[in-house]
């Protein structure tokens, strides 16, 4: 073999070696890079908590510890080409069994999170709302239920610590996981501006009553019944005796005076108590709601029923409904058969 032939052996084999190299990097990378390196086991979906403050590293021991990741290697490679380490941002991130790196860096890089659903309907207090919502957002109920009882807070929104629980209006919301306390009270001070539209506040201006009243009228409401039906009915009752400056004799503002709301029967000793929550002993509407009024009992005083009924009670027939009545005398009558279908039912 001539000397030109072996020189262009020597050529070809160091440039097939070099190609053969190449390829295998090349292969190498492309797997890194796009192949599969997500394993969720059996599920399909799953989320990933990234919580306020976290660093790269933070990161990378849940996606090991919790062997979100297949190969921890290719999943660094990736992140550090995208410049990740640099760029974490908090959230809840839904992701997917097979992803690759690629998908997955792209995706917490872009802080595209997945929204969670946050519902709360009528509630007591507002330690029992912060508990509820912890449950769906990063803050936790200490943290929720301390700016919830800043006064600083109440003034900002324009409240005080009687009224301030008058903003939060039951509904179903989303929210990013990763939102603050403040972030919390600053969404649901919008949504209470969103409710209060012109209308509702048109009519509250004709019952002479602010929106906080409304809520606290409300919140009577939402204790004396549960059926949504006699709720403008029984709002009606109780807008007759504030126009007639009767006491409002409210039960259910009793229980929460006392502050032990386990009482099934408010007996004469807790009609004692000395507090501007008691309607028995102060006329008027209570300082503040006395608890988060629903939707529909806001609307049922919106738009109360007009009636000449002065009382209501429980029916005889546990049916949850009421019976009304013009006269103390009506009312008497009503009551006598409640408490009669109580004692035959062996109920004291």
């Amino acid at each position: 073999m001539s000397k030109t032939g072996k020189v262009i052996i020597i050529i070809s084999t160091i440039l097939i070696t070099i190609l053969v190299i190449t390829g295998i990097y090349a292969y190498k990378y492309y797997n890194y890079i796009f192949a599969p390196n997500v394993d969720l086991g059996t599920q399909q979906t799953d989320y990933l908590y990234i919580s306020t403050g976290s660093d790269y590293n933070d990161v990378l021991d849940i996606l090991v510890e919790n062997k979100i990741i297949i190969n921890r290697e290719s999943f660094e490679f990736v992140a550090g080409k995208k410049n990740y380490p640099s760029i974490v941002i908090s959230g809840r991130y839904q992701i997917s069994n097979g992803m690759s790196n690629n998908e997955l860096v792209n995706l917490l890089r872009s802080g595209t999170q997945s929204p969670v659903n946050v519902t709360f309907i009528s509630l007591r207090t507002l330690e029992i709302l912060a508990g509820r919502v912890s449950v769906f957002i990063e803050a936790d109920s200490l943290n929720l239920i301390n700016k919830m009882k800043d006064p600083d807070i109440h003034a900002k929104y324009g409240f005080n610590e009687n009224t301030f629980i008058s903003m939060f209006i039951p509904d179903t919301y989303q929210f990013y996981w990763n939102t603050s306390a403040d972030g919390f009270i600053e969404r649901m001070a919008k949504e209470y501006r969103f409710f209060w539209n012109e209308q509702r506040k048109s009519k509250a201006t004709e019952l002479g009553l602010s929106q906080s009243e409304i809520s606290t009228l409300a919140s009577i409401v939402e204790a004396e019944t549960q059926k949504n039906d006699e709720k403008e009915r029984i709002a009606g009752v109780y807008m007759n005796r504030l126009k007639r400056g009767w006491l409002l004799q409210a039960d259910p503002t009793v229980v929460y005076a006392t502050g032990d709301f386990s009482i099934k029967r408010v007996l004469k000793k807790h009609l004692e108590i000395d507090s501007p929550y008691n309607t028995y002993k102060y006329t008027g509407l209570p300082p503040g709601p006395i608890n988060i009024p629903s939707v529909s009992s806001i609307d049922a005083v919106l738009n109360y029923e007009k009636h000449s009924y002065m009382y209501f009670c429980a029916k005889d027939d546990f049916s949850g409904y009421h019976s009304f009545a013009i006269t103390l005398q009506q009312h008497n009558a009503n009551a006598r058969k409640y408490h009669q279908a109580l004692r035959t039912a062996g109920i004291r």
